[in-house]
């Protein structure tokens, strides 16, 4: 049974900020969105219905304006007292929740999937393999019969790393209030842990990170763009070539460009591609697989920035056949004279129309991702990074043979993907 999501997060936001020029960190920008936006939406998302943040007198103005910009369901406690330890900040919602309900830090960046598991858990929830982490400024746990036994940056031996996310619930308040009576309110959250003993949920490997200086701010964006692929859907060429260079190019442009703008600059690259068949070859097929590396940026882009739509994939989709239609159309009209080779050339150009076709049926049909679903389609060659890769191979070398003999085999490589997806479909179609 799934366990409840806490419909309410406490976000602790009541630091300086010193090592980023005192700017309220929850509202500094990674790949385009407020740190504080990207906690909220997710756990938006994923059931949390209310937010408290703690926040100080100056900063409180700004939250506000955050807040109200997005149209957050959220609240603001105010800390007089900032410098005190971030325990005392948690200690200030005491009055503003009940039950169960999440803690987080307004300074870490969370990627979805950590999230959702995170939600999952109890307690502290701890990384025994961060991959993005700075794990020597980390602050490290150790763990004994699932529960705190040490937490501090400076461990000798550890078991995991604190992501700053948290599942707790009103017994919290109980040692927090006894640490206010015995540190006169100046405590950080490290004690509270493990004064509380509390339970750890592992969830390892998963991405977050801590921001705390500008060079945590470009590891986070990299971790985004990392992140941000999007897997099930891709080619041979796309897995091991195109997403290599795609999501270097998105973390250059994350702060710099939008998806619609890169969508454009994609289908233009395209559509000239196609026009430069008339005139070189070599060079219409390396500017054909440019565009097709450059195909994965403004999806990348629209994941990283949280930017994604079904209307941008609709589009980014109708574009796409565009190009490949016109690409080849005036490749057998520049290079082709025999009637029988149009005919190879159509079938050619309605096989690669076919492939997208058969798997957006497939989700029209039964609501759901073909390749989620039929895990067996990812491994059918004919995608569309891999033909145009292969089209691109064909053409540096041009002569009458090499167009020919990449038009009949596109005809066959594709129609038959369609034949082999619809008999994977006829076969899986009782359990779907």
């Amino acid at each position: 049974m799934m366990p409840m999501v806490p419909k309410t997060a406490v976000i602790l936001a009541a630091g300086l900020g010193t090592r980023m020029g005192e700017k309220p960190k929850g509202l500094v920008k990674v790949a385009g969105r407020e740190i504080l936006y990207r906690t909220m939406h997710l756990l938006q998302k994923n059931g949390v219905k209310r937010f408290i943040i703690v926040t100080n007198d100056r900063y409180a103005p700004l939250y506000w304006e955050f807040i109200e910009g997005h149209g957050f369901p959220a609240e603001i406690v105010i800390n007089p007292e900032p410098e005190k330890g971030n325990g005392h900040s948690l200690h200030l919602a005491k009055a503003r929740v009940s039950g169960k309900f999440v803690l987080v830090m307004s300074d870490h960046v969370y990627g979805e999937e950590f999230i959702r598991e995170a939600l999952r858990g109890n307690g502290l929830i701890a990384d025994r393999k961060p991959r993005w982490a700075d794990v020597g400024e980390a602050t490290k746990v150790r763990v004994r019969n699932g529960r705190v036994e040490g937490i501090g940056k400076s461990l000798d031996e550890w078991d995991a790393v604190d992501t700053g996310f948290f599942l707790l619930d009103e017994g919290i308040f109980k040692v927090t209030e006894a640490l206010e009576r015995e540190r006169e309110g100046d405590y950080p959250m490290s004690e509270v842990v493990k004064r509380a003993k509390l339970e750890v949920t592992f969830l390892d490997g998963l991405p977050w990170i801590d921001v705390d200086t500008p060079s945590d701010l470009k590891r986070a964006r990299r971790m985004l763009v990392k992140t941000a692929v999007k897997g099930t859907g891709d080619g041979f060429i796309s897995r091991h070539l195109n997403r290599k260079v795609s999501t270097e190019i998105s973390y250059l442009l994350a702060e710099k460009a939008t998806p619609n703008q890169m969508t454009v600059v994609t289908f233009v690259l395209g559509v000239i591609s196609a026009f430069l068949t008339l005139f070189s070859l070599p060079l219409a097929g390396i500017l054909y697989q440019i565009s097709s590396i450059l195909d994965g940026v403004d999806g990348e882009l629209a994941r990283v920035q949280m930017r994604t739509s079904r209307f941008g994939g609709y589009i980014d989709s109708l574009l796409d056949r565009y190009v490949d239609g016109a690409f080849l159309a005036l490749l057998a009209y520049s290079t082709l004279r025999e009637p029988l080779w149009y005919l190879i050339a159509l079938l050619a150009l309605l096989g690669s129309v076919m492939v997208s076709y058969s798997t957006e049926r497939f989700k029209a049909a039964y609501g759901k991702d073909a390749y989620s679903s039929i895990p067996a389609l990812r491994k059918l060659p004919g995608k569309r990074d891999e033909r145009i890769f292969l089209t691109m191979l064909f053409l540096l070398y041009p002569v009458e043979t090499s167009v020919k003999a990449l038009f009949l085999l596109l005809a066959i490589i594709t129609n038959l993907r369609v034949v082999m997806t619809a008999w994977l479909v006829g076969n899986e179609s009782a359990d779907l």
